[in-house]
């Protein structure tokens, strides 16, 4: 079921994306959508009657680590494509995705693309087929067949890297069913991961026989207890083939009429599998506790990625910049594993929502500190469409280079 290779296609293209993005801010895109909740009759009302889907971001990212030249990269991320009304239950769903760069992309190495000596930033220049899927729903069943986004649980270990501005994507056929009460099961068969790089990076894509199976109870009283087994087969990655078990226990509680709490506790057993020529057995386990109250919000967690025959625990699936911290200093997991203790605060400041995280970082196995992270950011929405981000983070190593990071976007969405 592979897709031979994205599409792409050269500079000569990069004005019509700006155009795009242009008439995005100003043109009315919700006349020319209709309701695709109705069973169409024919295959052309199935199309007249679909969804448009699109999407534009455009970011300003300053990358400075130690021993680097620092990297300043202007880009605009344009999705855009559409989804049929169902037919017979059946839906169609094209999307693509150009990532176009605003100034010299001499600016910033695009992960060895171009920037020689710079500080990576991982935005790549190009237009792919980002999704393609033919899916069929019934009242408890979905499948979905084709190239196709996946997210489970909080991205953790499966995850669409949707910071970066080509997300990874997945080839393909997925089932979701809920005939059980509050019970939800979810499994892939994944041929091919389509990763953040693009096809036309020596390392765009992971050739992939892999099975990801998540089945979840919502039926507690304490929260959501979810289960899991991640068969993860690399063909060209075969160091991060391996076999994850897992369980965790999510939930939120009222205190009061204006408080609550949240937690999170997770275990996890990995060992190597398919080609993988380390033998290993390595765990990992997250505690996590949060409240909020009247507008604030603070917790603490604390996360272990173990290691294991100088193995760390591999997660390459995962959306990992979300997990260990913004700045990216741990995108693979160190030999002697890793453990981040994090704590945070948020606040609103004039409806604008302000989060503080700070990270402690040390090995798991061997001892040794890896160094300390701040990371902030603040978020606003502009109306039903648009939301502006501000974002940095500071990474201040001891074994591991400094780094700083800043990022300013706006995003519109419809």
């Amino acid at each position: 079921m592979k897709y031979n290779k994205k599409m792409k296609y050269n500079k000569t293209t990069q004005s019509s994306s700006i155009v795009l993005a242009a008439c995005a801010a100003v043109y009315s895109v919700p006349a020319i959508a209709q309701d695709n909740g109705a069973d169409a009759e024919s295959l052309s009302d199935a199309i007249s009657g679909g969804s448009l889907l699109l999407n534009v971001r455009t970011r300003y990212e300053h990358a400075d680590q130690d021993g680097l030249e620092e990297s300043n990269a202007f880009t605009l991320r344009t999705r855009m494509g559409w989804e049929t009304a169902p037919l017979y239950g059946i839906k169609g769903m094209v999307e693509f995705e150009d990532v176009t760069i605003l100034g010299s992309e001499d600016n910033y190495n695009q992960a060895g693309q171009s920037g020689a000596g710079r500080t990576v930033i991982a935005d790549i220049e190009g237009t792919e087929l980002n999704r393609a899927t033919l899916s069929y729903g019934t009242e408890n069943t979905n499948i979905t067949l084709g190239r196709q986004r996946i997210i489970l649980d909080n991205a953790r270990f499966v995850g669409n890297i949707g910071w970066r501005q080509n997300e990874q994507t997945y080839d393909a056929v997925t089932l979701r069913n809920t005939s059980l009460s509050d019970t939800t099961l979810h499994y892939s068969y994944v041929d091919n991961v389509n990763r953040i790089f693009g096809d036309h990076h020596p390392k765009g894509e992971f050739g992939s026989d892999s099975h990801l199976i998540n089945l979840s109870y919502s039926g507690l009283s304490v929260g959501t207890l979810t289960g899991y087994a991640y068969l993860i087969d690399l063909e060209n990655a075969p160091g991060n083939s391996s076999d994850t078990f897992g369980i965790s226990l999510t939930g939120k509680q009222s205190v009061g009429d204006s408080a609550s709490i949240n937690y999170r506790a997770e275990y996890a057993s990995q060992s190597d599998a398919g080609d993988n020529p380390t033998d290993y057995d390595a765990d990992y386990y997250r505690l996590e506790l949060g409240g909020t109250s009247e507008g604030y919000s603070a917790g603490i967690g604390y996360e272990v990625l173990g290691s294991d025959n100088g193995k760390g625990f591999a997660t390459p699936l995962a959306t990992l910049h979300a997990h260990n911290g913004w700045a990216d200093a741990f995108l693979a997991t160190p030999t002697g594993g890793l453990e981040d203790l994090f704590i945070w605060g948020g606040v609103k400041i004039g409806g604008m929502p302000l989060k503080v995280v700070y990270h402690d970082y040390s090995a798991n196995v061997g001892g040794g500190d890896f160094g300390s992270e701040w990371d902030l950011v603040l978020s606003r929405g502009i109306g039903d469409n648009w939301k502006a981000i501000a974002k940095y983070s500071h990474f201040d190593g001891d074994s591991l280079p400094d780094r700083d990071k800043l990022w300013i976007q706006a995003e519109y969405s419809f």
